[in-house]
């Protein structure tokens, strides 16, 4: 990112330039998405892409964090509110859905960047590992949140990387297989665990 402050304008072209590469990314994979698909993609020229980053590494990082954001943004309305086993189902439910309107295609936005740079590049990895630790937060807070109020007794930090461990295997899984089955045999196992780390749940509760 530049460090001087963008106009609106401005702004507006650099996200489009990330999103494109994001796409390209997404699709071709990090290597043979080139700087040249990108600006065709983008509708800009090659010296407006160097105005923005300074190189393809640092698109590529700017890449890692949209969509970082994007998953998180996708999973909003649930990420802040798993503190019961109702809305830990609900949620996996979400994620089920999208995997069936994706056709099980392409797998984890940041999983599939993650695979790619893990062992050749330490920055990006870090970048990726970041946007896991953001996702994994989301989580653990609302499993502590059910620790606290006495109604999981498990660790709650164990069983949020359980959690998204589980949706991670599940999503390549899925992927591989064209079938939305791993992904939900991967979540039920380690929801049904949650829901067994629980106390005595009061009549009508969740």
């Amino acid at each position: 990112m530049t460090a001087k402050r963008l106009t609106a304008k401005g702004e507006a072209t650099r996200r489009r330039i990330v999103e494109a590469a994001a796409q390209l990314m997404y699709e071709q994979g990090v290597t043979d998405a080139t700087l040249e698909d990108v600006r065709a993609a983008a509708g800009v020229s090659g010296s407006q892409i160097y105005h923005y980053f300074a190189d393809k590494q640092a698109l590529l990082l700017a890449v890692i964090d949209h969509q970082t954001e994007a998953v998180l943004d996708l999973q909003a309305p649930h990420l802040g509110r798993l503190d019961t086993i109702g809305e830990l189902r609900a949620w996996r439910d979400m994620l089920v859905e999208n995997q069936k309107r994706m056709q099980c295609r392409g797998g984890c936005p940041i999983g599939s960047i993650g695979s790619q740079v893990a062992e050749t590049n330490p920055e990006a990895r870090l970048a990726v590992a970041s946007g896991y630790l953001r996702w994994e937060q989301a989580i653990r807070a609302g499993l502590t949140a059910m620790h606290a109020r006495g109604d999981l007794a498990g660790n709650p930090e164990d069983l949020a990387l359980a959690l998204l461990t589980a949706l991670q295997g599940g999503l390549l899984m899925a992927q591989i297989h064209r079938d939305v089955r791993p992904l939900e045999v991967a979540l039920d196992a380690v929801i049904d665990r949650i829901g067994s780390a629980r106390g005595p749940v009061p009549e009508g509760g969740q």
